[in-house]
């Protein structure tokens, strides 16, 4: 426990850090798309200088959150305040909705009236630079908001790595504009990138949503049974009512689970302590599990390796692993036979 409370501080360090660069790159690419912007006139870099302003914006946003985050819990909060890292992503992926918003009204007054196109060459270099430089640090950020468990980073190395795709679409269409003579390209172009932009905020948003109306994570959930059966004992039956949650970078696990009922308190204590600190060995991960222990009924002998049992009905007749679909059953007790 003290290695993953001493990891669970470097993360927090890691994360800190990557934000606060990620705010300053931010501003310098912002101004830089912006002069490019000035130099040429162009929809499409005014396009994707607007995305710029919601980088800046989105990380300052996640700077904070990552802060709040960090706090420990509280009376107010007992589960501490890990939930802010999601509202920050769906924010973030909000902006990147209303970015992407503006910029298909700025392609779309473009094409009523073309823009007087300038100094091509020179802006076409800005924007590839300040592209460049936005995805190295976004694909940096993902890194980092995945290894250090950050929604909130990883949203907003995201959004960066989308923003790359919005700059290497207005490299292009700079060059086929300047190389054809068609200005029209260029609204036609930021209408294109508007509609990419708008999607790839949308799937931030959702991701988002679904981790603060604790959505089921089948993935996680299999890794929780996989656990399990690894540190499965003689007398530990059917798991079952198994749920998962995230709240920040911790991870809380409840489930029910069938011990033998001749036992005595103390020793399905015991058995309960010994399969929370396993769960939590096995996955390696800053987690809080509470097990319930519900009495053993005649019908589970047969799944039951446990010898010398006083109120064995009949003998054991199946060893099977335990599977995802017993496991996270809903129901109250679940039958596994007659």
């Amino acid at each position: 426990m003290e290695a993953i409370s001493k990891r669970r501080e470097e993360n927090h360090r890691i994360q800190k850090r990557a934000a606060t660069i990620s705010v300053v790159v931010g501003v310098l690419l912002l101004l830089t798309k912006t002069l490019a912007w000035t130099i040429t006139g162009s929809s499409a870099v005014l396009s994707d200088a607007a995305e710029s302003i919601i980088n800046v914006a989105a990380s300052i946003f996640a700077f904070a959150s990552i802060r709040l985050a960090a706090e420990p819990p509280d009376e107010n909060h007992p589960y501490g305040h890990g939930k802010i890292e999601y509202f920050s992503a769906g924010f973030e992926g909000g902006l990147i909705v209303l970015a992407a918003v503006a910029i298909l009204v700025v392609g779309i007054k473009g094409l009523l009236h073309p823009p007087d196109l300038r100094s091509l060459g020179l802006g076409t270099m800005l924007v590839a630079l300040a592209g460049a430089a936005n995805g190295l640090l976004g694909f940096w950020l993902i890194a980092v908001g995945r290894r250090s468990g950050s929604s909130a980073i990883e949203a907003d190395g995201k959004h960066l790595v989308t923003d790359l795709v919005t700059s290497a679409g207005v490299v292009v269409g700079l060059l086929l504009v300047k190389m054809t003579g068609w200005p029209i390209l260029d609204p036609v172009l930021a209408i294109l990138l508007g509609v990419n932009i708008l999607f790839a905020g949308w799937r931030i948003v959702r991701t988002s949503a679904g981790r603060l109306m604790d959505e089921a994570d089948e993935g996680l959930l299999q890794r929780i049974v996989d656990s399990l059966n690894r540190i499965r004992q003689p007398g530990d039956l059917r798991p079952h009512h198994l749920r998962a949650r995230w709240q920040g970078q911790k991870l809380y696990i409840d489930l029910h689970i069938f011990l033998p009922r001749w036992w005595t308190l103390t020793r399905v204590h015991d058995r309960v302590d010994e399969l929370e600190a396993g769960l939590a060995r096995e996955l390696d991960m800053d987690l809080e599990a509470i097990i319930h222990a519900d009495p053993c009924r005649k019908q589970h002998c047969r799944f039951c390796a446990l010898e010398n049992c006083p109120v064995r009905g009949a003998p054991q007749s199946s060893d099977e692993p335990w599977s995802l679909t017993d496991i996270a059953s809903t129901g109250i007790h679940p039958d596994f036979g007659d």
